[in-house]
């Protein structure tokens, strides 16, 4: 049977709602028919069939060695006889959650964690088990996994550092912490935290609720004790028995404030410093010892009184906070031997909070002595000047300088000058007295200014050296003439009238006088009387050439010579004496010039006429020398042939030429000297040669028999070595224009095999002595001949 329940208008909806809810879980199917505008709600009853499931809930983290039972799927259709087949889908089914097709129970196969799933969405469906239609529509469940307490507090940000001021008041917030709890924050206590502090007490505590972090210590004293760990506990179930807890660590450090005034460890320093100690040397530091840091320790320094308080100036070292002491002024162990300094150090930041802490500053007393030590000799005056006429005499002394040992020794003073700055040594300095005086004549216009230095030198310790600078200034004195500008040459025309200006004449003086140069101008005595010229002083220290009359002419005169004297105003006066030249030219209308004679061209103007005589005779022997020696070594060059005996021998004239001696086969044939006749035809007879002379060659000439004299003819019967060479000497002898053929290819060879070696005169020309020649006829018959040369044998039988 079925029942229909219908529902009408808005205000019954609610009623429906509920009675809709009761009937599903009676089994009831409820449709919604269209109707009217409220609608029309159609109540149908299953009768014996419905899916029945008891449970939808399961906590989590089951630990059992069965499969967890999750709950049981039913159908009103299920007879029991096994042709329903239940099947289950959706979310973890199959691997999470099974099912037994028959029955219908559900079981979950792994272990549920609701922080990582808290519920999963299956579906199920019954289908008959041999047809496999479905007996009901699939329908949608949700498994939701209950929270239990498995998971504690965490500090996912810890260890924690935080920094709070020292000195704090009690309940000064130092940091917030935070503990994080994964389980169901809906579901009982499980996520419900309580904050506590394990260590750090009593300087700090927490707040349970809101894990603040506060002092519980008034004056905590960064000094003492500048670092706290601090170990603050967080647990779930509200802090009850059986909770989870977590812990973490906070470090809290204490920041410096300035709550501690500066202190020296000394209220009397000793310090010392040598006089010669230049300004700015370190006499020492000093401190004012801070137990706060950073900048609230920084210090100042300063000098509040003492006698040494214009003597030495005090700084601060902004890294070391240190008071450096440095010199102020020269020190002198003469004048004061010891300073006293009151030195006050003072924090630079102060923090009105702890002013009663203060007063933030301290005092100390700094003595300082100066040590003495061994000065150089001062000079009275720091710089010397001097004026000195240039006419002063020599051995002057136009000043002294003085000076005296500074220690209490008071040592004896010598003084020099620096030769340095008097190289050309003018000036002279006694050794004692420190007088300076004048050795060589004084110049103002070669050096108007000398600057010198003079030592002053310690006599029982040379090294200790003062010096110090004289100034001398050279006074002017009228002693030099003064000087035409320039060497002036004038021309006048041939047309120019009496009154012209022909020149404008200026001077110069190398003397300074006072009041300044002024020149007077003059013709010379002996040209005072000139009918041509006269010279007009300006008084402007130039003068005027003009002319005295006109009807110039070259032809009559072409160069005139006019002695000008120029004088200055300054006693004593000077004058000199210059010569002007004028030359008479010919000019156009305009009075240009177009030529003048022909001795202005020719003739410098600074030589005379017989200057220039003289340097052109010069220049012409100097050319008849050079020609002369030219000649003389052309003349050399030439060959001289002569019958004497002794010339035509010292045809050897290429001797530096050295041959191996009896081994040298090249520089001729051999068989032409053992068979002359064999070398050339009878009768044969070689033309003069004319174009060209041979210092060294080896001809092998025929000379009949019939024109030898009868004394060569017989030698050796006419024929070998010896005849053949006197045939050529006499044949040389009869030709002029045959070169020397008793050369030395023919029998002057010496070297590696000859008994006497080396006859080379180039290794003599350190010996200037005679020589001995003696020894030549010694050597055999193939040096006779070069015997009989130097003398060294008589020849009675000799062919000329």
């Amino acid at each position: 049977m079925a029942g229909v329940l219908l529902v009408r208008g808005r205000a019954q909806m609610l009623a429906g709602l509920l009675f809709t809810l009761a009937t599903l879980a009676q089994g009831l199917m409820v449709r919604r028919l269209p109707g009217d505008g409220d609608g029309v709600t159609e109540l149908l009853r299953r009768v014996k069939r419905g899916w029945v499931w008891n449970q939808f809930f399961v906590l989590e983290e089951y630990t059992g060695l069965e499969p967890l039972y999750i709950g049981k799927l039913h159908s009103d259709m299920d007879q029991g006889d096994g042709n329903i087949r239940y099947i289950l889908s959706g979310e973890g089914a199959n691997t999470t959650f099974t099912i037994d097709d028959s029955t219908g129970d559900i079981h979950a196969i792994q272990r549920l964690d609701r922080e990582v799933k808290a519920q999963y969405v299956l579906r199920a469906q019954a289908r008959h088990r041999l047809t496999g239609q479905p007996l009901e529509p699939e329908s949608e469940f949700i498994v939701k996994i209950q929270d239990i307490n498995d998971n504690e507090p965490k500090f996912l940000d810890g260890p924690y550092t935080a920094t709070v001021p020292e000195m704090s008041p009690i309940g000064t917030s130092v940091i917030q912490l935070t503990a994080t709890d994964a389980d169901d924050p809906t579901y009982g206590n499980s996520a419900r935290v309580v904050y506590s502090i394990l260590q750090g007490q009593p300087y700090f505590s927490v707040e349970p609720k809101t894990g603040i972090v506060r002092v519980s210590l008034a004056d905590m004293d960064r000094e003492v004790r500048d670092v706290y760990q601090v170990l603050i506990q967080a647990k779930d179930m509200g802090g009850q028995l059986g909770g989870l807890a977590g812990t973490t660590t906070v470090n809290i450090t204490l920041s410096d404030v300035n709550d501690n005034p500066p202190k020296f460890s000394q209220k009397l320093y000793q310090m010392s410093i040598p006089e010669s100690a230049p300004v700015g040397s370190v006499v020492g530091r000093i401190q004012a010892k801070d137990r706060d840091e950073g900048i609230n320790a920084q210090m100042t320094y300063r000098i509040i009184d003492g006698d040494g308080r214009d003597t030495f100036k005090i700084s601060t070292d902004p890294t070391n906070m240190l008071g450096i002491i440095t010199v102020k002024k020269s020190l002198n162990f003469e004048g004061k031997q010891s300073y006293t300094l009151k030195v006050e150090g003072s924090n630079t930041h102060l923090d009105p909070r702890y002013s009663s802490k203060g007063p933030f500053r301290d005092v100390t007393i700094v003595h300082i002595s100066i040590e003495d030590v061994d000065e150089p000799p001062e000079f009275r005056m720091p710089f010397y000047y001097v004026e000195v006429p240039e006419d002063v005499e020599i051995g002057t002394i136009f000043t002294s300088v003085s000076a005296r040992d500074p220690d209490v020794a008071n040592n004896s003073i010598r003084y020099s000058i620096e030769r340095i700055s008097d190289p050309e040594k003018y000036f002279y300095m006694d050794i004692t007295s420190g007088s300076l005086m004048t050795v060589l004549p004084l110049d103002r216009e070669e050096k108007a200014w000398h600057n010198i230095s003079v030592l002053a030198m310690e006599m029982n310790n040379p090294s200790q050296i003062g010096s110090v600078s004289v100034a001398i200034r050279i006074m002017d004195i009228n002693d030099n003439p003064p000087l035409l500008t320039q060497y002036y040459e004038a021309f006048v025309c041939e047309n120019a009238k009496a009154g012209q200006l022909i020149q404008t004449i200026t001077a110069t003086d190398s003397d300074e006088p006072i009041g300044g140069h002024h020149f007077y101008y003059s013709l010379a005595p002996e040209a005072l009387n000139n009918p041509n010229f006269t010279l007009r002083d300006n008084q402007d220290n130039s003068a005027w050439l003009l002319t005295r009359r006109g009807g110039w002419s070259q032809r009559e005169q072409s160069v005139f010579h006019l002695p000008i004297q120029v004088s200055d105003g300054e006693p004593p006066i000077q004058s000199s004496t210059a010569t002007l030249t004028v030359r008479v030219c010919s000019c156009d209308a305009d009075g240009n010039v177009l030529s003048c004679s022909a001795e202005a061209y020719t003739l410098p103007a600074s030589l005379s006429r017989g200057a220039l005589i003289a340097i052109l005779a010069c220049i012409l022997v100097l050319l008849v020398m050079i020609l002369l020696m030219l000649s003389l070594r052309s003349h050399r060059k030439k060959p001289y042939l002569t019958d004497e005996e002794e010339n035509v021998h010292e045809n050897i004239v290429r001797y530096d030429d050295e041959g191996g001696g009896e081994e040298d086969t090249e520089a001729f044939d051999i068989a032409a000297l053992w068979n002359p006749r064999e070398a050339h035809t009878p009768g044969h007879r070689h033309p003069c040669r004319q174009d060209m002379q041979p210092e060294i060659q080896t001809l092998s000439r025929h000379v009949p028999q019939a024109a030898l004299p009868p004394t060569l003819a017989l030698a050796d019967g006419g024929c070998g070595v010896h005849g053949y060479v006197l045939a050529k000497l006499y044949e040389a002898d009869l030709d002029p224009c045959a070169p020397p053929y008793d050369s030395l290819q023919t029998y002057a060879y010496e070297g590696e095999g000859s008994v006497a070696e080396s006859l080379s005169s180039l290794q003599s020309a350190a010996s200037h002595a005679d020589h001995d020649y003696d020894y030549l006829s010694e050597w055999g018959p193939r040096f006779y001949k070069l015997a009989q040369m130097y003398g060294a044998v008589e020849d009675d039988n000799s062919p000329w």
